[in-house]
């Protein structure tokens, strides 16, 4: 290992003392965290003082307390869990109005299957052979989370070709 042939090479004093690096104690890689706030701080002081059978009893209670609470979330409609926590109510389902929609080809013309194809790949990104398979399956899904405006654009054209489409 010789680097006399590297312009910038400075050769090392071999006096000089190895740099020391500080690490830190452990590694957090979200960096600093704020301190506990006052009621974390009280709840540790309550659970340190228990005694250790107390203490081998949290974990379940917490677990099964949690868990409880987690099956009644409820995210973007879809249901997690049952509805009902307390009483029975009688409550009104809120009707959530449709975004999103599908295009099914139901069915077409024998002698305008040509033409469906070719108004099918407009919409789609499918090759020739990929739209033919899939006018032949039908009722097939055409097209899938599409916008109300383009699902009605979408089933006028495959009308106007002589085939017909559904929004589900």
């Amino acid at each position: 290992q010789c680097r006399y042939f590297q312009h910038d090479y400075v050769p090392m004093d071999p006096k000089a003392k190895p740099k020391k690096y500080k690490y830190p104690a452990f590694y957090d890689p979200y960096g600093p965290r704020p301190p506990p706030s006052e009621k974390i701080v009280q709840l540790a002081e309550k659970i340190a003082s228990l005694s250790p059978e107390e203490r081998r009893q949290i974990g379940p209670a917490l677990g099964a307390k949690v868990m409880l609470k987690l099956e009644h979330v409820e995210v973007g409609g879809a249901d997690f869990g049952p509805q009902e926590t307390g009483p029975a109510k009688p409550e009104e389902k809120k009707k959530v109005e449709k975004t999103t929609f599908d295009v099914k080809l139901e069915k077409f013309d024998a002698g305008a299957k040509l033409k469906v194809i070719k108004e099918i790949r407009s919409f789609t990104d499918l090759g020739l052979k990929e739209a033919k398979d899939l006018v032949e399956k039908a009722p097939v899904i055409l097209k899938q989370q599409v916008t109300k405006d383009e699902a009605n654009s979408i089933i006028e054209k495959i009308k106007a070709v002589g085939g017909v489409a559904v929004m589900e």
